[in-house]
């Protein structure tokens, strides 16, 4: 299974559809996933799954508005991205190996 770490800026349509279905109330604590990247930065993500892929999403306060606003019908959070239609292999920012 491969391993993709997602930063919120290169979020689209289909990634925070799996976010918002995973946690519908928003994530927790417990849900945080926090390693070290290839750089040695320290990195703390949600993960989420398709079937060949595993996606780190980066945390931060602007992954919970993005997630929020996704869930309203809003999508300030695609101002890049329109022309992706939803294909997860445009946001990823790096692989794990």
């Amino acid at each position: 299974m491969i391993r993709k770490i997602v930063d919120y800026q290169k979020l689209n349509e289909a990634i925070l559809n799996l976010l918002v279905e995973k946690f519908p109330d928003g994530y927790a604590d417990r849900d945080i996933v926090a390693f070290r990247n290839a750089q040695n930065e320290f990195i703390e993500a949600v993960e989420v799954k398709t079937e060949d892929t595993v996606y780190l999403v980066k945390v931060g306060k602007r992954l919970v508005q993005a997630m929020e606003d996704f869930e309203d019908g809003e999508d300030d959070f695609n101002n890049n991205n329109d022309s992706d239609n939803g294909n997860l292999d445009t946001i990823v920012e790096e692989d794990l190996e």
